[in-house]
């Protein structure tokens, strides 16, 4: 079984290009993380600082390690400051998945 995490938070728009860094950091660090499958943000095209989230975990060892990696110690601390807010993130499970 798969664990899939997707989603959305939110950064004022004025507050993108000081985000950048962060998320950066978070995305590397998470990727390196074993048991990691896939970790992207992307901007949404349409909406301003709207910022969408997917995780994909072998497990949820994998994933309750990630809850307390140093990078997302350091993440959560850099949101006051960037405004970062608005968190929707659903947890999935799943099988492996089939390419279509």
């Amino acid at each position: 079984m798969t664990l899939l995490i997707i989603g959305t938070y939110r950064v004022p728009p004025a507050n993108l290009d000081a985000a950048r860094p962060a998320m950066a950091a978070m995305v590397a660090g998470s990727r390196a993380e074993a048991g990691c499958l896939a970790y992207s943000y992307g901007e949404d095209v349409l909406v301003p600082g709207l910022i969408h989230v997917t995780e994909r975990w072998a497990d949820r060892e994998s994933l309750a390690a990630h809850g307390a990696a140093a990078h997302m110690a350091a993440w959560r601390a850099a949101w006051p400051a960037l405004g970062i807010g608005e968190r929707d993130l659903v947890l999935y499970a799943a099988d492996a998945g089939v390419a279509i």
